[in-house]
């Protein structure tokens, strides 16, 4: 049997510039960071030759070309896997509608439990890259290329998009007092509202050529942040995630709702210096920063919302736990 751990990740800025109908034209770019909660990825050997997927449902087939949940069926396949295995799929918080990027945490963790358990050692990288073709080239998901390479390979990232598909990383290095700050000022908080991230994108690509602008304002926050980090000015942040937030909005339909309007509205009141909803909108997670001088007003303005406390994981994608027994004994 054998476990992998995949983080979920937090964009920071540059939000949908990743998505290709931007990014081939204009360069896309990121900043954001894996989270210490995790997707995990059980697979174990089946004696019986036939494939057991247990996620919201079980299923029991007898070919990779039967499986219907299709990250699972796509990444079998790409790794070449043999019949007569079982799936198993957990995570640390319900992943649907996040805003989190459990979905590409997901298809990335499968990659590499499926690898590793034919024997062969990925890259992150390669791993990261393999699971953009899956979502995107074959499943034909309207997404971009951040939450893979996020949450593949852990830490801090600013990521450059480019024609062709083409992905740049930088392991964004910052002082441990600034990491520690970070750690302790940036607060997610669950908005109550779940939406699919493929919906809220497929309304970006409406009108895009009168959105343009905008994309490129996101893009241009993404060295800001990356400066301010690296000088250790992390309360600049707060006032960066309040800049991207109110542009963002300005991207579609569905990206925010009045619920979450107010909601933002009170944290601000209650000492947030800004914060934007995860990943395409809608719902999910909202981040915020709060100075931890005014972290205990703004927790009592935000009583009627859940809380999930994180730090910043600096690993990505990886085994926990391998263990490799025959099936078969040979009798003689």
């Amino acid at each position: 049997m054998l476990i992998t751990q995949t983080p979920l990740r937090v964009s920071l800025a540059g939000g949908p510039t990743d998505l290709p109908q931007y990014a081939e034209k204009r360069g896309g770019e990121v900043v954001g960071f894996a989270i210490d909660k995790y997707l995990y990825v059980w697979v174990k050997e089946r004696f019986d030759r036939q494939i057991i997927v247990n996620w919201t449902k079980k299923e029991v087939v007898a070919s990779i070309s039967e499986i219907q949940h299709e990250l699972v069926r796509e990444a079998a396949r790409l790794a070449r896997l043999d019949d007569g295995f079982e799936v198993i799929t957990t995570a640390d918080i319900p992943s649907e509608g996040s805003g989190l990027g459990s979905s590409s945490a997901l298809t990335v963790g499968l990659l590499n439990a499926f690898f590793l358990y034919r024997g062969v050692q990925v890259s992150t990288f390669e791993l990261a890259r393999m699971a953009t073709r899956i979502e995107i080239d074959i499943l034909g998901k309207p997404i971009g290329r951040q939450d893979q390479h996020l949450c593949a390979l852990g830490g801090i990232q600013r990521l450059r998009f480019s024609a062709g598909g083409e992905v740049a990383a930088c392991d964004l290095k910052i002082a441990p007092e600034t990491l520690r700050l970070l750690n302790q000022n940036l607060l997610l908080f669950y908005t109550g509202a779940t939406r699919r991230a493929s919906d809220v994108l497929a309304s970006h690509a409406e009108d895009f050529d009168s959105r343009v602008e905008l994309y490129d304002q996101m893009k241009a926050l993404v060295p800001r942040t990356c400066a301010a980090l690296q000088a250790g000015r992390v309360d600049e942040l707060g006032r960066i995630l309040d800049e991207g937030w109110q542009i963002k909005k300005q991207l579609g339909r569905g990206v925010s709702l009045p619920a979450i309007d107010a909601m933002y509205d009170e944290a601000r009141r209650g000492g947030a210096l800004g914060g934007k909803v995860c990943g395409a909108g809608g719902g999910g997670f909202l981040l915020l920063y709060c100075p931890v001088e005014a972290q205990s007003a703004l927790r009592a303005r935000l009583s009627g919302y859940a809380e999930m406390p994180f730090q910043i994981e600096k690993d990505g994608t990886k085994a926990v736990f391998s263990v490799r027994r025959p099936m078969w004994k040979t009798l003689r």
